[in-house]
């Protein structure tokens, strides 16, 4: 929701227009009127909270953030914002950007939410994503830097039900089938890893005994690949690329120092 001084203008307004303002400054959304907030100040989904979490700061304002290019493959379904900097608009591809007059955002069909780029000149955009990003790579340091336990399945995680605490992995790290964390609603998984994270198709992180996603770190610093209708959930701070795979869903956020690219994906904070 955001503020429209339209409503205040003169009644001798047409009607038409009026109505419109009304409308919009009641809860009309940015993909069907074309308006993207000023800034995107508002934080989307459920953040973690407690000593144990890992902070993301103003990147939580976001459910997708990346340096160099989002992309996807439509139609994606994407609940939240979607960030990029310092890369400029161009880099956001696939979305079929609907512009908004004051040139802060936009929006897409793709997402319930709006759409943001570095070179965005209204508000307070450009300066709102450098700060988001700036916290993400704190995040994603904050992350790396906790004290942490043995891999689970020395980087092979199908099939194991796992803890929460902190775990460390020099290795590659697989998933090839469906892992399950298994905790509280207030405990906190954090994933250290050295390198990459592959994720197979068709298989499932799931969350039992109340588990969160926004509680739940991969600190990945190489690429990370969720295949073909997979599930992830949690909080995704990768040092270079996300790639969601055709039909994939991704139940947290995607917070990348590259690029992020989606195909017929569905992400949810």
């Amino acid at each position: 929701m955001y503020k429209s001084n339209d409503i205040f203008q003169p009644l001798a307004w047409p009607s038409t227009l009026l109505m419109a303002a009304i409308l919009a400054g009641c809860g009309g959304t940015s993909s069907s009127t074309g308006v993207a907030p000023v800034s995107p100040a508002a934080q989307v989904g459920s953040v973690c909270a407690g000593a144990s979490c890992v902070s993301l700061g103003t990147a939580a304002n976001y459910s997708i953030l990346a340096k160099t290019g989002v992309s996807t493959v439509p139609s994606s379904v994407v609940t939240g914002n979607v960030g990029l900097s310092p890369a400029a608009r161009g880099f956001l591809t696939g979305w079929s950007l609907i512009s908004e007059p004051t040139d802060s955002g936009f929006s897409s069909a793709q997402v319930v939410g709006n759409l943001y780029a570095a070179d965005n000149v209204g508000g307070t955009t450009s300066v709102s994503l450098t700060t988001a990003v700036g916290d993400m790579q704190t995040a994603y340091t904050a992350a790396a830097g906790k004290a942490g336990g043995s891999c689970p399945g020395v980087g092979n995680l199908g099939g194991l039900t796992i803890a929460p605490g902190v775990y460390n992995c020099a290795n590659a790290v697989t998933i090839p089938t469906s892992v399950t964390l298994n905790g509280t609603a207030t405990d906190v998984w954090v994933f250290q890893f050295a390198q990459g994270l592959t994720q197979a198709a068709a298989t499932q992180v799931t969350l039992a005994g109340g588990a969160l996603p926004q509680n739940v770190f991969w600190q990945v610093a190489g690429a990370v690949d969720i295949g073909t209708t997979a599930l992830m959930q949690g909080v995704i701070l990768s040092q270079t690329a996300i790639n969601l795979q055709a039909g994939s869903t991704v139940n947290g956020r995607l917070l990348a120092q590259t690029a992020v690219t989606l195909s017929q994906s569905t992400v949810t904070p």
